[in-house]
């Protein structure tokens, strides 16, 4: 691949690696399809073995806390040790997860199928974040987007297909994604090639050291802040994720086809958002966005618990749009504000914050079985409130 690779000149003096940034994304994509099959699965699962909410719930914590555990582990090690060769085995991991999804018959062969997709997303996330940025000449915003919109796609397009095609033909079709597996374990030995050659060029000169740009205590109190904004996004996202369905189906009465279906109009809106994010996080900076998008969106969130069917619609896409576009912004100041600990901050941000979301998505799981999904929708609706931290995050030019 680094032979083929398109480049292009890039702000800030680097090249542009677009066929690798697109690559990644690509991969990035099959990944979330992968894993988005688990809670596109939810109602077909819930009605075949009979779970409740909290059931579900605990399948989401599995998945999420499983990744979050290890991705923070993997970025720390690879920040030191740099492993191209493992982001092929990672989809591996996912492959064999939807394998025990597909032919599951007992509770718990799901909770592990749910386990070993999670460790593939855990080996996944941290190198191919790494891999955007040493491919982005510069362009740090640009890079993050354009992987992380893969990552939503491959979430829209999960329920999407789980509605036409693993709902009519059951819980084995999902063995048919499998054939997409092995395509991006295939990509993903290119793009681990690239990674390596690199690696190597890298090697011929001399090192610089990583130097924070501000005191170690303005440094933790901004990661704090950062970190407590993206567990923000990610409960409500989580929250969404795992009930919107049927939160559509006991509130309008729609189809469970049709709920697929809505569920992919959410997380289609998100993927639009998050890569706007990153081209205006680039040309006006991370903190600006960050403003927007957390507090932006919470006049929708409030009013999406009393909507009718048409305006709840309306509202998802708004909040998918607007709430998404954070999550580049933050995670590019994050890697600014730690140089040198790419892998680790992409551990903790794409990984443990997504298991609290996990976490958060069990407890709201027990919550509904004894409130009810509309409390719970009603209750999350307050969560973008937490955007008022940002104001004790750094001005840019400080980073800079």
């Amino acid at each position: 691949m680094s032979q083929a690779t398109l480049q292009t000149r890039a702000p800030g003096g680097g090249d542009t690696a677009i066929m690798v940034i697109l690559a990644i994304s690509f991969c990035h994509l099959i990944n979330d399809v992968l894993q988005s099959m688990l809670t596109a699965l939810y109602p077909l699962m819930k009605e075949t073995y009979d779970l409740d909410f909290w059931q579900i719930g605990l399948l989401t914590l599995t998945f999420q806390f499983t990744a979050s555990l290890l991705q923070p582990v993997v970025g720390l090690y690879t920040d030191k040790h740099p492993a191209p060769r493992s982001l092929p085995l990672g989809m591996v991991s996912s492959l064999i997860g939807l394998i025990l999804l597909a032919f599951a018959h007992h509770y718990w062969t799901l909770l592990l199928g749910a386990a070993v997709i999670g460790i593939g997303s855990a080996i996944f996330h941290p190198e191919s974040s790494r891999i955007a940025r040493l491919a982005s000449g510069g362009r740090h915003g640009f890079a993050q987007s354009t992987f992380q919109v893969g990552g939503n796609l491959g979430h829209a397009l999960g329920p999407l297909l789980a509605a036409f095609i693993v709902v009519p033909r059951g819980q084995t079709s999902v063995a048919w994604f499998c054939l997409v597996a092995m395509v991006g374990i295939l990509v993903l030995r290119r793009v681990s090639g690239w990674y390596a050659a690199h690696m190597r060029e890298t090697a011929k000169r001399p090192a610089a050291a990583a130097r924070y740009p501000l005191p170690a205590r303005r440094t933790q109190l901004a990661m704090a802040v950062l970190f407590l904004l993206v567990i923000t996004k990610n409960i409500y996202t989580a929250s969404l994720g795992s009930y919107y369905t049927f939160y559509l189906i006991e509130k309008f009465g729609v189809s469970v086809q049709a709920s697929q279906v809505l569920l992919f109009v959410f997380y289609g809106a998100s993927a639009i958002g998050i890569f706007i994010g990153g081209l205006v996080g680039d040309r006006f900076g991370s903190k600006a966005v960050i403003w927007i998008s957390i507090l932006g969106v919470l006049p929708f969130t409030l009013a999406m618990p009393y909507a009718g069917l048409t305006l709840t619609v309306i509202l998802s896409i708004l909040v998918g749009l607007i709430l998404s576009s954070a999550f580049t912004a933050i995670v590019v100041f994050a890697q600014e504000l730690m140089p040198g600990r790419v892998g680790m901050v992409a551990g903790i941000f794409f990984g443990f914050s997504f298991g609290v979301g996990g976490l958060a998505a069990a407890g709201l799981g027990i919550l509904a079985d004894h409130q009810g999904i509309d409390y719970v929708f009603r209750m999350v609706s307050y969560l973008p409130l937490l955007g008022l931290l940002t104001i004790l995050l750094p001005r840019m030019d400080e980073l800079r």
